[in-house]
């Protein structure tokens, strides 16, 4: 019968895994890769729970990288939006590179 926490180290590695080939594969729209983004850093904060339940130290880091992600979710999105408006769409390739 395979561990519990062996489950947990396998699906966490495997949203890592998947939101980052998600990444390389559809970058198509800026809504799919932070999407992507998203996903990976929601698998490395539950490696990161995993590791700091099986040593036992205070939860304060996980809480502070927890913050980082939301706030970096929110900062892309509004990114999103702003893109969105000013663009008219969230294709990457109406981006030009000669544009500012």
């Amino acid at each position: 019968m395979m561990n519990l926490s062996f489950v947990w180290v396998f699906s966490s590695l495997m949203m890592v895994f998947c939101g980052l080939w998600s990444f390389a594969k559809s970058h198509k729209h800026m809504l799919n890769s932070l999407l992507s983004l998203e996903f990976m850093m929601l698998g490395v904060f539950s490696l990161m729970v995993l590791e700091v339940v099986s040593v036992g130290s205070e939860m304060y880091f996980v809480l502070f990288f927890l913050t980082l992600v939301a706030c970096e979710g929110a900062l892309g999105l509004s990114l999103l939006v702003f893109v969105v408006r000013s663009h008219g769409s969230d294709y990457l390739s109406v981006f030009n590179v000669l544009e500012c």
